[in-house]
């Protein structure tokens, strides 16, 4: 125990990056708690390695819990905000381009479906379609696609 109030400017920085890493690389920044805990032990180690606060367990345990709290109070809404920014980029997939033949009529904006590699689709376009005509996938969603009419 000695060499752990010996050395606790370091174990805290130690500790601090050990637990960032976790947060960020193994739960993909999915949890703020461990984030803003990570800051509270870096900073509370660089307080203590600059000497302006004296290394005791009872400073290191109150300056923690203040440092987590105030980065969690001034850096809640800002991660909030990054975490739930959508990307307005359409999504690359395989199956756009993909051809194939409707096995019945398919309606303007009405969809019907369609199995494909063991996955049943909900198949919608914006234009009418007879069973039989070959179409080609252009948008890709969750158990959707979207086609139009082959222009060769």
């Amino acid at each position: 125990m000695a060499s752990f109030s010996d050395n606790m400017p370091e174990f805290l920085l130690i500790a601090g990056l050990a637990i960032l890493v976790i947060e960020i690389l193994v739960l993909g920044f999915s949890t703020f708690f461990l984030f803003f805990f990570g800051l509270g032990l870096i900073s509370t180690g660089l307080i203590f390695f600059t000497g302006v606060i004296d290394s005791t367990y009872t400073n290191a345990l109150i300056s923690v819990a203040v440092i987590s709290s105030l980065s969690a109070v001034v850096l809640w809404q800002p991660l909030k905000k990054l975490q739930s920014s959508e990307s307005s980029k359409p999504v690359k997939n395989d199956l756009i381009g993909l051809r194939f033949q409707l096995d019945e009529p398919l309606a303007e904006k009405a969809s019907i479906n369609h199995q494909y590699s063991g996955i049943n689709w909900k198949i919608s376009s914006d234009e009418i379609f007879s069973a039989g005509d070959q179409v080609e996938v252009v948008e890709v969603g969750v158990g959707k696609m979207k086609v139009k009419s082959i222009v060769d």
